[in-house]
């Protein structure tokens, strides 16, 4: 089982991955999951690839990971790349979703380290979008072709793989959810810590499963649709960030029971009733967490705190900033305005001065 502190600390790793490239290796590869049509690609030759080699080994290294995922990272070039567009698109995700709130999704090492040590509702959401994410941009990868051992959605015919040349590729979801599940690891039987992280995960990934949508398009004289040929493709990963959020909102506050069948631990609803806690089951699809979240208003071993965050007045400087009050400062700000498209092909804006109000919080 992946712990925290190696899923997530991808999450603040993105500035110094993102400077090193890597692509694709040349080897044999095989289209989807089956490995009924074996692709033969010539080996490599050029010094400038076997560089690239040595630099998406050198990635997987730094990323921490365990030996069986390093494993997993070093065999395809492109599962490096994919695990650096993942930890960007989650943290991104991540800080969007979170911006109007005390916790605005600080990930900087002694907090994040400090909070992945605990299980709270944030932790809950940052396993979620950290599994979502790697599934949602491995899937993708694989359609763009960047990933040695798969490629577009498969399909029953040969009519996908058609359609891929002009276009067509449905996204892998299939290829990406079994990389992920073995690359997370296999659920854990007694430790609830630990089954509450691998069930965050999960809701993560059956987001991404449940915002498959299928794409269409026909072909045939002036555009009649004659034949059509349909894919599948995932929701733009921002939905998936706002489905988590709303699940966040809504995640539950759980304990643990054994299992007489099995002798296995189960998540379950504490054995006390929680004042503003349902004692509802939760579903595979819920978030749920295990200790009562810190305020976040003042700094602390989790967080910054609030102090000198900007708010806005009328939306939520009287909760970000947690009752201390807010400073106002007046400010001139230069902006592009009254833009005109002119052809071709540019736009052509005016410069407006104006003076705005800037809130922060208090100390």
């Amino acid at each position: 089982m992946l712990d925290g502190h190696v899923l997530l600390g991808w999450l603040c790793s993105c500035a110094l991955l993102g400077l090193l490239a890597c692509t694709p290796r040349p080897s044999a590869a095989y289209f989807g999951l089956t490995g009924n049509e074996p692709l033969t690609i010539l080996p490599l030759t050029s010094e400038m690839e076997e560089a690239a080699i040595k630099a998406h080994y050198k990635v997987c290294d730094r990323l921490k990971l365990e030996k069986k995922q390093r494993r997993m990272c070093r065999r395809d070039p492109g599962v490096a790349e994919t695990l650096m567009e993942a930890i960007s698109m989650s943290a991104l995700e991540c800080q969007y979703q979170f911006r109007f709130e005390r916790w605005n999704c600080t990930l900087e090492g002694r907090y994040r380290a400090s909070l992945l040590k605990r299980g709270f509702k944030e932790t809950a959401f940052l396993y979620a979008i950290s599994s979502a994410g790697l599934t949602h941009a491995m899937a993708k990868a694989c359609s763009a072709g960047r990933m040695e051992r798969c490629t577009c959605d498969e399909a029953p015919d040969l009519e996908n793989r058609e359609a891929w040349q002009w276009g067509g590729c449905g996204d892998n979801l299939k290829y990406s959810n079994k990389f992920v599940k073995e690359f997370l690891g296999r659920k854990p039987n007694k430790d609830l810590r630990a089954r509450v992280d691998f069930h965050n995960n999960l809701v993560g990934m059956k987001v991404i499963k449940a915002g498959v949508e299928t794409t269409c398009k026909c072909h045939g004289v002036s555009g009649s649709c004659t034949v059509r040929t349909c894919w599948r493709q995932l929701s733009p990963f921002h939905e998936i960030g706002k489905q988590l959020k709303q699940k966040y909102e809504t995640s539950l506050k759980v304990g643990s029971t054994t299992n007489e069948a099995t002798g296995e631990g189960d998540i379950s609803p504490p054995k006390k009733s929680i004042p503003g806690h349902s004692d509802q089951i939760p579903r595979t699809t819920d978030l749920v967490y295990i200790d009562d979240s810190p305020s976040f208003c003042m700094m602390s071993r989790y967080s910054p705190g609030t102090s000198g965050r900007k708010c806005y007045k009328d939306k939520n400087c009287d909760s970000i900033c947690c009752g201390r009050g807010h400073n106002t400062q007046s400010r001139v700000v230069t902006r592009p305005c009254q833009c005109q498209v002119r052809w071709c092909c540019y736009v052509e804006c005016k410069q407006c001065t104006q003076r705005e109000e800037v809130y922060t919080c208090k100390d």
